[in-house]
């Protein structure tokens, strides 16, 4: 993360203080890797794409917009010049397309200023990116996670966290805002890096449910360690709202 590097070890002395909860997925998941996505014009649109998607139908629709344009020519300049029939027919609805326009412009007339804007606080990126139709408080948060490299933000929206944690501290049901930031409170300074660890916990779930299928009942019964239990797999990163 750009802001200062993180020490693995510095992050588990954490976790292990703060959220002995968290801390078996930190030692099951192991190092907290994150590449960012420097292209903050492109995270963007991929953010927008992404919203309500599973995440490979996001990918072949990024993949689809970045055949007709370019994967190193996603720029407001290149999508402002792309018909909305090329954003409709890469599987873009109408509404997502117009959203996508909607960012190119005000990046182009100056509305966006994203050569800038990792100057500002995480509230007023917030307050700048939601100025375009289509991003909301979490999308804007994933910007500031995976390409800003902020580490101390909490999507409560993201349905994979709410999951997560309803999983890991074995709640009745999705926990509301109140609930859910009160247990992000004990990962501060690194919410950010509580919640990556939230999403790597459902993948552990559903590699364990995949190896529980595959395994004999007497072997699942001699040899599976089961040291987290998780209620129900869980959809990935996917948000309900933008």
């Amino acid at each position: 993360m750009p802001r200062a590097a993180i020490q693995q070890a510095a992050l588990n002395a954490h976790f292990m203080k703060a959220d002995p909860i968290l801390y078996e997925v930190v030692q099951q998941v192991g190092p907290f890797r994150v590449n960012l996505e420097r292209n903050r014009f492109r995270m963007l649109v991929s953010s927008i794409i992404s919203q309500q998607l599973s995440t490979a139908a996001a990918k072949t629709i990024r993949m689809r917009l970045e055949a007709k344009i370019g994967p190193d020519l996603v720029t407001a300049e290149s999508l402002s010049r792309l018909p909305k029939d090329d954003l409709r027919s890469a599987g873009l609805s109408n509404q997502k397309a117009g959203f996508i326009s909607d960012l190119a412009a005000k990046v182009l007339d100056g509305t966006i200023k994203l050569s800038t804007i990792a100057r500002k606080s995480d509230e007023a990126v917030i307050d700048e990116l939601t100025k375009v139709r289509g991003i909301g408080k979490w999308t804007a948060q994933m910007f500031l996670m995976f390409s800003l490299g902020r580490l101390d933000v909490f999507p409560h929206d993201d349905l994979g966290v709410r999951t997560a944690i309803r999983n890991l501290y074995q709640l009745p049901e999705l926990p509301d805002k109140s609930s859910s930031l009160k247990i992000a409170d004990k990962w501060k300074p690194y919410a950010t890096i509580g919640s990556w660890y939230c999403w790597r916990s459902l993948d552990l779930a559903k590699e364990l449910k995949r190896k529980t299928a595959e395994l004999p009942s007497q072997a699942l019964n001699d040899n599976l360690p089961l040291p987290i239990r998780y209620s129900r797999e869980s959809p990935f990163l996917k948000s309900q709202k933008g």
